[in-house]
């Protein structure tokens, strides 16, 4: 079965940082475009970031200036460096294709709390 797989998260207080990661044991990740998605309690799944496989990024303005994506072909990852969190960034994130063309997976969950 093809699939990602997410880990990094964890709990964490306002303003602080914390490295989301990305690999999938199926598909070399260097091929597609990938993204990070978040799901906050009671909201629908949006996608957060996009790392385009000539590395061009885009952002949700959400969290444009605070989180960057980038990958490491020699791992087959891709990271979300997360900064200034906030405590609406609580959610659980998933890595998936920019078409979300992967199953979903279990995701990492996220909190940000005082």
């Amino acid at each position: 079965q093809v699939q990602a797989v997410e880990s990094g998260g964890g709990l964490v207080q306002p303003g602080g940082s914390l490295r989301l990661s990305c690999t999938s044991p199926d598909i070399t990740l260097s091929r597609y475009h990938m993204a990070w998605y978040r799901q906050a309690p009671g909201k629908q799944r949006e996608r957060i970031a996009v790392l385009y496989a000539i590395g061009d990024t885009d952002y949700d303005d959400s969290v444009s200036g605070r989180f960057t994506i980038s990958r490491d072909n020699s791992n087959n990852t891709v990271n979300l460096q997360m900064n200034s969190l906030k405590p609406e960034d609580t959610a659980i994130y998933y890595c998936n294709t920019y078409t979300a063309a992967l199953p979903w997976g279990q995701g990492t969950q996220v909190t940000v709390s005082s």
